[in-house]
């Protein structure tokens, strides 16, 4: 996971057990063939991707 997406993400959700399970949901989500919500570049791990979506605010949380 690249530094730089886990601190804008962390910023959108600041509880870390929240985001940790926001993120292995939508990898597995995306594991499965789920069309990722953003743009992204070849090479991007689903993890990335996963933390892009959230720093963009694509996914939200209900608690």
């Amino acid at each position: 996971m690249k530094a730089d997406l886990v601190k804008a993400a962390s910023e959108v959700i600041p509880n870390q057990q929240i985001l940790v399970n926001m993120i292995s949901r939508r990898v597995r989500q995306l594991c499965l063939g789920h069309r990722p919500l953003v743009e992204f570049s070849p090479g991007l791990g689903h993890a990335d991707i996963a933390l892009t979506e959230i720093a963009n605010k694509k996914l939200t949380f209900e608690s």
